[in-house]
């Protein structure tokens, strides 16, 4: 992946960076985006209705971490410049930690999946991953959601799962699975 962008296998989306700049553009689009995981169910820590001021604020507050230098942001585009995923990588700031990240908020809106774009962001943000020295990256995600096999199809291991972690939007408090992935030379799934 060049600094900017990397075409998917789908051929027909862009996953780029989105910068600080890109970003800011691109709200309306981010919260459309969050919301729509969120109203279809999406364990991404909001529950349903989502107001639009709560997933502004959100990326916002995303964008100043992109700012800090905390959080790589990327962005998946249709050809005619939708806005139709995200991934980040929050990078651990602490010394004993600058070889780890966290994978975090994999979205792709409800009309574009099943066409590998999860996929495309997933090895995109390891992509990013190794060339900012992260080999160990951490995720997760609630148990037994259809993200679970987009994980470990691109190589993460289940490490645990934490019983009772999160609540979803029918008041359950439903199971969060962790997994890991440790980054060598060359390991494309």
């Amino acid at each position: 992946m060049n600094a900017r962008s990397e075409r998917a296998a789908t051929g027909s989306v862009v996953i780029e960076v989105l910068g600080i700049d890109s970003a800011m553009r691109e709200l309306t689009g981010l919260v459309v985006l969050l919301k729509d995981a969120v109203d279809s169910g999406a364990s991404v820590g909001f529950l349903p209705p989502m107001a639009e001021a709560e997933g502004q604020a959100y990326w916002r507050s995303v964008v100043e971490a992109v700012r800090e230098g905390s959080c790589v942001l990327l962005g998946a585009r249709e050809a005619d410049g939708t806005l139709v995923g995200t991934a980040q990588l929050l990078l651990a700031t602490r010394p004993n930690g600058s070889h780890r990240a966290e994978v975090a908020k994999v979205m792709v809106h409800t009309k574009a999946r099943r066409r590998g774009i999860g996929r495309a962001l997933m090895l995109a943000i390891e992509a990013r991953a190794r060339g900012l020295g992260r080999t160990t990256l951490v995720l997760d995600t609630r148990r037994g959601d259809p993200s679970e096999g987009l994980y470990t199809a691109v190589g993460y291991t289940l490490a645990g799962v934490i019983p009772r972690y999160a609540r979803s939007a029918n008041g359950a408090l439903d199971p969060s699975a962790l997994y890991y992935r440790l980054l060598t030379e060359g390991d494309q799934p």
